[in-house]
């Protein structure tokens, strides 16, 4: 007679907290990793797990499989207006959810990958996730999306390159390269400085720490989208357009920095799903611009790539 051997609770539950990462990663949405990880657990309790000899590789096979079948399904949402002027959009994760601890995984995450997450295929997502972030073989990834080891390293390769940002064909290694010479190193390290620097006074709170940062004769600019308003909104100097930005906590909560077409700017991105871009213009005197595009086109138009790789030299490289 056969036995049916069957995963105990407790050996799942250890697991958790990796399979949860690996589903937000696929996902970009607390609430439906939490989903994923619920729906891998009804799957491995009623499986036979005798012959499994890694358990944790399993499982995070079979969640592997539950997110692309989530991401495969995904239906095309409705765009969240974003209302009430310039100062706080009405968007955040799905209800039900808790909005600090969203906010806290997208930071740890970065919010950046997971904008240029949500622009891959399922297939690539699945290929780049598992094995770039998790080091898992080729060979495991494969079957998952029913290609050849071989076809899975090129979907992994190409999530890659629009990870770094890297022209379509070009030859990305695992381990990331220098900065491109379109924006010198120095110039790059300045534009991060200021950025950082915005963003951790707007979350903050910070008035006087924002208003050191900006020129004088600072303007913002923001399109019909991101108000919304018949024509674009302009802001100008530096006292009125901190007083805006002090209002956007909310918005700075799921905002990181990315490469915007190579330069230093911030993404807006509750669930993983772009909402806005900020462009600076940085000059010796401070910020001397602030372009805020929620066009959809627009935004379709600009390249956002990640500042800080996600992975190392041992794991992004290829089996």
């Amino acid at each position: 007679m056969t036995t049916h051997t069957t995963l105990p609770p407790e050996r799942f539950e250890a697991d958790r907290p990796h399979l949860r990462a690996v589903a937000y990663r696929m996902l970009g949405s607390l609430s439906e990793a939490e989903d994923a990880v619920q729906e891998t657990w009804l799957r491995a309790a009623r499986a036979d797990v005798g012959d499994v000899e890694n358990l944790s590789g399993w499982l995070t096979t079979v969640v592997g499989r539950v997110c692309l079948n989530m991401l495969r399904s995904r239906r095309t949402r409705p765009e969240v207006p974003l209302d009430d002027g310039v100062t706080e959009p009405a968007v955040g994760p799905r209800e039900g959810g808790d909005p600090e601890e969203e906010a806290l995984l997208a930071d740890s995450v970065g919010v950046a990958l997971l904008v240029v997450l949500d622009t891959l295929a399922p297939a690539e997502r699945l290929a780049f996730v598992l094995h770039d972030l998790f080091t898992v073989p080729f060979d495991d990834i494969a079957p998952m999306i029913e290609r050849t080891p071989a076809a899975t390293r090129q979907l992994a390769s190409r999530a890659r390159r629009r990870v770094r940002g890297a022209a379509p064909g070009a030859d990305v290694p695992a381990v990331p390269a220098e900065v491109p010479a379109a924006v010198p190193a120095i110039e790059r390290a300045r534009q991060r400085e200021v950025v950082e620097a915005f963003l951790a006074a707007t979350r903050g709170g910070h008035f006087e720490a924002l208003l050191a940062l900006l020129h004088p004769d600072v303007v913002l600019t923001a399109d019909r989208f991101v108000v919304p308003t018949p024509e674009p909104v302009a802001v100008s100097g530096a006292r009125p357009v901190a007083e805006g930005a002090m209002a956007a906590t909310g918005r700075a909560r799921f905002t990181g920095l990315a490469l915007l077409d190579g330069r230093v700017g911030l993404v807006m991105a509750p669930q993983g799903r772009l909402r806005l871009v900020l462009v600076f213009t940085v000059a010796e005197g401070g910020i001397t611009g602030i372009d805020v595009v929620a066009d959809r086109e627009r935004l379709e138009g600009i390249e956002v790539a990640v500042l800080d790789v996600p992975w190392t030299e041992s794991v992004g490289a290829d089996d």
